[in-house]
């Protein structure tokens, strides 16, 4: 079948995401955590740069000096981000001084807020879409972090007192906010310091995060107390990928367990968001400790490659790193699975979306692709939009075709797996697991991508009904 007719084919399976969407409301509970932040998105000009420089008393050997990768001082902030516009990249630097998060707020400022974090994200989305009740987790909950969840009843956080309320109603007066200050720069600007001329080579960004809260993995008992002692429909975990072996990570990681096992005695499914996790102590113990825990874990290609590199799998590493193609990402995704034995295990690419599950799981092949149908559609209704804030843009890319990347990655995989019929039904056995894959809607100028894979991998399972 050619492209044109592969194309009707997947049009006419993604006629069910409208009834799909519908039954999303008939879940009565899910809780997201456990990280939530604020991130502060700031523009940044080649002349601010120099100005902040020079009011700071830095000079340009000063700022080009190689130092460490951490915000001890307001003058680091500067160092870090003359370093990302000069040479174009994307790098994050912590703090947990409140000297340099004052600093941070008077210096800087911001364009625009907007919530940060997996499971805030999360939050946002599952309550938009019509789950019963949505338990968010927050740490830290200030009127400012507040004001980051979504204006909705149904979306639910705990005050000072434990009392249970709609999140953007609680103001944790006592707490301090976590901000994670998103500074982007564009290609081609410039800026001139003691006589000699930057100019940036590629559009990119610098985070400077005080978040000394999440770093720590503290948890808010009043949401543990509520999650465990009732049923969650689902529990969509994230946030270790924060942690660093200097901050005792792997310690609170084996802490955590015991909830997660609470979580699952309840009946609830569980999710792991692994995400991008630096510390390779903590990478390997999210591995081994907390994936083979859970029911599902989301990745994407990166955090793929993450993985195979902590499980004795450096040459697929290796090979996905040179091409991240659907044929090498399998293979990824197989050895992943058979080392992780977590039942099911879901990779977003981009243009495709591969789910390999355990025979049996609770969660049917044909139901995973419906999820996964949402997911594509919301994903980019999201990219699409900017938001997903309103119900009326969550439906925007519904009647698009999927992408013709998706069916030529989707046709590679068919091929490799020896499935031909895979390229019309999404659906195939590999050595002994389901594997579902799908193509996806791809928007051509999209006008956001943050918090994308955590759209993808929520909704991929809230929707698989």
């Amino acid at each position: 079948m050619d492209k044109s007719g592969l194309k009707k084919v997947w049009a006419d399976k993604f006629n069910q995401v409208p009834q799909i969407l519908q039954n999303v409301q008939k879940v009565n509970s899910a809780a997201t955590a456990f990280n939530a932040n604020i991130d502060a998105v700031l523009k940044i000009k080649g002349a601010q740069i120099a100005e902040l420089a020079q009011a700071s008393g830095l000079s340009l050997k000063s700022l080009t000096e190689n130092g460490h990768n951490t915000l001890m001082f307001g003058s680091d902030v500067i160092k870090g981000i003359f370093k990302c516009f000069t040479r174009g990249i994307a790098e994050e630097w912590l703090t947990e001084d409140k000297i340099v998060f004052d600093w941070m707020v008077k210096h800087l400022g911001y364009n625009r807020l907007q919530m940060g974090g997996q499971g805030g994200i999360v939050a946002n989305v599952l309550a938009v879409v019509g789950v019963k009740k949505v338990f968010a987790h927050a740490n830290s909950l200030p009127k400012l972090q507040a004001e980051q969840f979504l204006k909705l009843d149904n979306l639910v956080s705990f005050d000072e007192d434990g009392n249970e309320k709609p999140a953007y109603q609680i103001n944790r007066e006592e707490d301090i906010p976590l901000i994670h200050w998103i500074i982007e720069f564009d290609k081609g600007d410039s800026f001139t310091f003691e006589g000699e001329t930057f100019v940036c080579p590629k559009s990119n960004r610098f985070i400077a995060t005080y978040d000394p809260m999440n770093l720590h993995l503290v948890m808010d008992k009043s949401f543990v107390e509520a999650t465990t002692s009732q049923k969650m429909d689902y529990v969509i975990l994230s946030g270790f990928h924060a942690l660093t072996k200097q901050n005792d990570g792997v310690n609170l990681i084996k802490k955590s367990l015991p909830i997660i096992e609470n979580w699952k005695e309840n009946g609830d499914i569980v999710h792991l968001e692994i995400a991008s996790t630096q510390d390779v102590a903590v990478r390997k113990a999210i591995v081994e400790e907390v994936a083979p825990k859970v029911d599902s874990v989301g990745i994407n290609e990166r955090e793929a490659i993450d993985i195979l590199e902590v499980i004795g799998c450096e040459s697929l590493a290796k090979k996905c790193n040179e091409d991240t193609h659907s044929k090498n990402l399998f293979e990824a995704l197989l050895a992943i699975k058979n080392k992780l034995k977590t039942p099911r295990i879901q990779l977003h690419m981009f243009g495709l979306y591969m789910t390999l599950q355990d025979k049996g799981f609770k969660i049917t092949p044909e139901a995973n692709l419906r999820g996964m149908m949402l997911a594509a559609t919301i994903a980019a209704s999201k990219a699409g939009t900017g938001n997903i804030h309103n119900k009326e843009n969550l439906l925007w890319a519904y009647g698009q075709k999927v992408s013709d990347v998706g069916l030529d990655e989707l046709a590679e995989l068919a091929e490799l797996v020896k499935a031909p019929a895979l390229l019309e039904t999404g659906m195939a056995e590999v050595d002994g697991y389901d594997l579902i894959a799908l193509p996806t809607i791809l928007v051509e100028k999209p006008l956001t991508l943050v918090g994308m894979g955590d759209t993808i991998s929520s909704l991929s399972l809230i929707g698989a009904r």
